[in-house]
């Protein structure tokens, strides 16, 4: 019998929500504790939809780690791959001006959970899907036990995503990052990630780096033709999830012709976790035997759902909300 439906590997935090929504930061009167950081979402945010996941991380031996293995646990997601780790749990503070305004301060000067190393590292063999995070691969120790990871996975026949979810600030300098990238994409099955993310992963040039600011159209067609280069070959990944914000995402998968699934247009109110609400929605989908376009449906709706609450973790959604959802949206 398998033990984990998903395993997610990366960052852990506590997440300070602000509790004034619309206020300037400098206004800011209370905050809402919660759990995040983009592996750890999409763990509660399979769970939610009803697999049974782990976390695969690291906290410290502070009150902190103490919250967010306890809210784990609150949120059925299985924390017995959580290790403790010298130095201070990681913290995140955000700001919630909806629409479009969401400062996010990071408190990760020497996070427990870059430091992860190989020894930490379960079983594969019971586990059907692997989930990296591509802020992973930017820090200490943990960028080897994740290439290591992927590797093992691959062995046991373990279905593996990257959600390259990219954090400019986590890497000392921009190319660090797509040579890490690269090298993951290569060995995972499915790789999921907005055009900007696609395009720090794939460009060379120092000069043309812009972390996640919109592509150019001139940028948007050369990561179209590398992921249609990509995907004439043999190797992997096999399939490429590009993600088109309100518009929806576009699938790419070997030997197939491009599928463009629509997204749910909807009224934003934040849309902080969208991006680990999508990846949820398309694991889950996947590992319950659904095909690409019925899969990329289910995480659109998943994302829409996300866009439309406050908060992150405590906006993601159940399978009944979703399927309500899909089925009570207006038509055309």
């Amino acid at each position: 019998m398998t033990k984990y439906d998903l395993i997610t590997i990366g960052r852990a935090n506590m997440d300070l929500f602000s509790s004034d929504i619309g206020a300037e930061f400098v206004d800011i009167t209370g905050f809402v504790p919660q759990v995040g950081g983009s592996p750890t979402n999409i763990a509660i945010g399979t769970a939610q939809l009803g697999l049974t996941t782990a976390a695969l991380t690291a906290v410290g031996n502070d009150n902190v780690g103490d919250f967010i293995i306890t809210y784990l646990d609150r949120k059925n997601v299985v924390t017995e791959l959580i290790t403790r780790k010298p130095g201070l749990s990681s913290l995140a503070v955000l700001g919630v001006q909806p629409p479009d305004k969401f400062p996010l301060l990071f408190y990760r000067e020497n996070p427990p959970d870059i430091w992860l190393t190989i020894d930490d590292l379960p079983n594969f063999a019971d586990t059907k899907a692997f989930l990296i995070s591509g802020t992973a691969l930017a820090r200490g120790t943990c960028a080897a036990a994740t290439f290591y990871a992927a590797e093992k996975a691959r062995e046991a026949a373990c279905t593996t995503y990257v959600d390259l979810d990219l954090r400019p600030d986590q890497w000392q300098h921009p190319m660090e990052a797509g040579v890490a990238l690269r090298r993951i994409m290569g060995m995972v099955d499915v790789v999921i990630g907005t055009e900007e993310e696609l395009w720090a992963a794939i460009n060379t040039d120092p000069n043309k780096w812009h972390g996640n600011d919109a592509v150019t159209d001139a940028e948007r067609e050369q990561i179209e033709a590398w992921i249609t280069a990509q995907m004439q070959t043999d190797a992997r990944p096999q399939v490429i999830a590009l993600k088109r914000g309100s518009k929806g995402v576009t699938i790419f998968e070997t030997g197939q012709a491009p599928l463009d699934v629509a997204g749910f247009p909807v009224e934003i109110l934040n849309t902080v976790g969208a991006g680990d609400a999508f990846a949820s929605g398309l694991i889950t989908s996947r590992i319950n035997g659904m095909d690409w376009e019925a899969s990329a449906r289910f995480a659109n709706a998943c994302g829409a759902l996300v866009v439309t609450r406050h908060g992150c973790a405590e906006a993601l959604p159940t399978k009944a909300e979703v399927d309500h959802f899909i089925e009570n949206y207006p038509s055309e």
